[in-house]
């Protein structure tokens, strides 16, 4: 950088010896009078390097997804603690005994025999053929009645065809497709919370009738935790339970290819919200 240029007239006071001063090469009145530069271009560059780098770890971190189980093994039991979330904190005195104390995750495929598995993907597919959502995710709601039909519900138990259709041992069941969704009941894949869409939960069931990759592509089941996602991939009798707060918030993948059929079953400890098996409906 330039000295600034002195004006040709002399000022009071100006002696010689600064007018001498004043006659040295530029070069060297830069070194005298600013002493080291610092290139603040360069410490931005670098300091959003390191901002970038430290975004990247991050979301690679948050999007790591790692097997809690896979479809390939057959698990006789797998599970892990975690620390319970304060989703719970005002019922522990109303329901004693019965309020997650301990929260986690569990997964087993010796639970529900093949043959029982057959029989309950046959009452799904026989339930859902009276109806089925045009948006790709399917309800049958044995307690209820409830049935997808189109972009709205119907009751089952109304439908002439579908009086002599079902057992006293059904469930609800839930079945995905890759059709684009049409309604919010269809976008299954956003993260949530179970408490926080059903406030009685406090234990959430899944069971499942087909197999990931065989039957569907897509469709796995994943936590969300801080370290990396942990991921349920579905197999055919494999029963995966957890506590039904905010210490296990999850979301479905996107099935792209083929049919995902789940039953899922959830518990309460609130008699209030309590509800009878299913029934055949006369």
């Amino acid at each position: 950088m330039a000295a600034k240029q002195r004006s040709s007239r002399k000022s009071p006071g100006i002696t010689k010896q600064t007018l001498k001063a004043d006659s040295q090469p530029n070069s060297e009145r830069e070194t005298i009078q600013l002493g080291p530069r610092i290139d603040w271009r360069r410490i931005f560059t670098r300091l959003l390097m390191i901002i970038g780098i430290m975004i990247v770890v991050y979301f690679s971190k948050a999007n790591k997804m790692v097997p809690f189980a896979t479809q390939k093994e057959e698990i006789s039991k797998r599970s892990v603690e975690i620390g319970c979330s304060k989703d719970y904190a005002e019922e522990l005195k109303h329901f004693p005994g019965c309020t997650p104390r301990k929260c986690g995750r569990v997964v087993l495929d010796t639970l529900v025999s093949p043959s029982e598995v057959a029989a309950l993907l046959n009452i799904a597919e026989r339930g859902l053929s009276m109806g089925g959502s045009t948006g790709g995710a399917s309800i049958l709601d044995l307690h209820s009645g409830a049935l997808s039909h189109g972009n709205a519900f119907v009751n089952i138990y109304k439908l002439e065809e579908a009086k002599t259709l079902f057992t006293i041992q059904d469930f609800k069941i839930y079945r995905i497709t890759p059709a684009p969704p049409q309604t919010i009941h269809d976008e299954y894949w956003h993260p949530h919370v179970d408490k926080e869409t059903y406030e009685s939960f406090h234990y959430t069931s899944l069971l499942y009738l087909t197999d990931y990759r065989y039957h569907f592509d897509g469709g796995r089941f994943i936590f969300i935790d801080k370290d990396s996602n942990k991921t349920v991939e579905p197999r055919a009798g494999r029963v995966s339970a957890f506590t039904s707060g905010s210490e296990n918030l999850h979301y479905v993948e996107r099935v792209t290819n083929g049919t995902r059929y789940a039953i899922t079953v959830s518990f309460t400890c609130d008699q209030r919200h309590a509800i009878n098996d299913p029934m055949l409906r006369k």
